[in-house]
């Protein structure tokens, strides 16, 4: 069974830094495309940014582009996501997710696999 769990969400202020963690396993994803979306109440869920299989290029939303960096270590099978300079904006709860097509992908219709998400609260 492929599960992908989301570590690292929490309360924290204006201007701080979080790092997300997910954690895939049942499968290996090393050669596919892994994003990150994020959806806020109300709202519909959002890309936020996908790295292709080795990490050697990244796709980001403009809303986060310059604070928030994908990266991935394919032996450990995991993905993560570092936030930098967060704002009240981008309180939501946050969802790593797997392509089986390689290629930046942004839609959610091109994720194959979804965890749970985790939660991100940022005050002002």
């Amino acid at each position: 069974q492929v599960q992908l769990v989301e570590s690292g969400g929490g309360l924290v202020q204006t201007g701080a830094s979080l790092r997300l963690s997910c954690t895939a396993s049942g499968r290996t994803f090393g050669s596919n495309t892994m994003g990150w979306f994020r959806q806020a109440p109300g709202k519909e869920r959002e890309f936020v940014g996908c790295v292709n299989w080795n990490g050697g290029v990244a796709g980001y939303a403009e809303s986060v582009k310059g604070r928030f960096t994908i990266s991935r270590d394919n032996a450990k099978n995991m993905v993560y996501l570092q936030m930098s300079s967060l704002r009240p904006e981008d309180t939501a709860v946050y969802y790593c997710a797997a392509s089986l097509r390689g290629g930046l992908r942004s839609s959610p219709s091109d994720y194959h696999y979804w965890g749970q998400g985790t939660q991100v609260t940022v005050s002002s």
